[in-house]
């Protein structure tokens, strides 16, 4: 069962600011060292005309940084992408793949950000792999505590709320997924004893429509506290979303969400 808090936790995550225009990517030496352990010895070519990715130029939360991915042009599908925020502990916040289902892609997730850093999305193309990305004003994303007692967190974990919105055009629906799940950074303290909190994330998400996977993603520290995912897809008539997700402890959680339910 849904509980209050995660409810009251949703509505205020479908309220997001709109996305101030980026400040741009600045030049990082710290990028030159990740990027053959990021992408081996391609060279990523510049997105522009293919895709954008919007950021803010300063978060107002740094452990919840909206990082949104949209296509500009119908025909370059973005299959694949990996999420970098340069300069923090673990650099690659995700790792995502999508379905034919979420294109054009239009899609939002919210990493943490440690300190003043670029975030980067590496996607797939049919021109081959493409970067665009911002420079974002934010510090202590990873080390921030968490916002719940652990006792609390570990009650409630892995319960999941599907938000849909007005339909648009040709079958096409917006969805917001969310994820209860502290996904402790390793990096944190409890309040109480001051000790460090172990790493305990999730590792996997798969978001199938029937039998059609919408997105599946492999997530790493930098991804929020309590993942919120929200995207576009193309409705095929299916009385579901099914989302199965999996932690670092071996937790598997599927959970069956009515579209008429939300």
């Amino acid at each position: 069962m849904i509980t209050r808090c995660l409810v009251a936790a949703l509505a205020m995550s479908i309220a997001l600011p709109a996305a101030a225009e980026n400040a741009p990517m600045k030049d990082s030496p710290t990028w030159d060292e990740l990027q053959a352990d990021v992408i081996g010895e391609l060279t990523p070519i510049a997105a522009t005309g293919m895709f954008k990715v919007e950021a803010p130029m300063r978060a107002q939360d740094a452990g919840t940084v909206p990082i949104r991915i949209i296509q500009t042009d119908p025909a370059m599908a973005v299959t694949a992408a990996t999420v970098v925020v340069d300069e923090n502990p673990a650099p690659v916040a995700g790792t995502f793949t999508f379905g034919p289902e979420m294109l054009p892609l239009d899609f939002e997730l919210r990493v943490r950000v440690n300190e003043y850093s670029n975030v980067r999305v590496l996607a797939k193309t049919p021109n081959g792999l493409a970067m665009d990305g911002g420079f974002v004003k934010a510090s202590g994303g990873c080390s921030a505590p968490a916002t719940r007692d652990p006792e609390m967190a570990k009650a409630d974990m892995g319960q999941m709320k599907l938000r849909q919105f007005a339909p648009l055009e040709h079958n096409r629906r917006e969805a917001q997924i969310m994820i209860r799940h502290p996904n402790y950074s390793g990096l944190q303290r409890d309040q109480l004893t001051q000790l460090f909190i172990p790493a305990h994330f999730l590792s996997e998400i798969e978001v199938r429509q029937g039998d059609e996977v919408l997105f599946s993603m492999e997530g790493g520290i930098s991804i929020s506290e309590n993942p919120v995912f929200r995207f576009i897809y193309t409705d095929t008539g299916a009385d579901d979303l099914i989302v199965q997700a999996t932690d670092t402890e071996g937790n598997i959680w599927r959970n069956v969400l009515p579209k008429s339910g939300s």
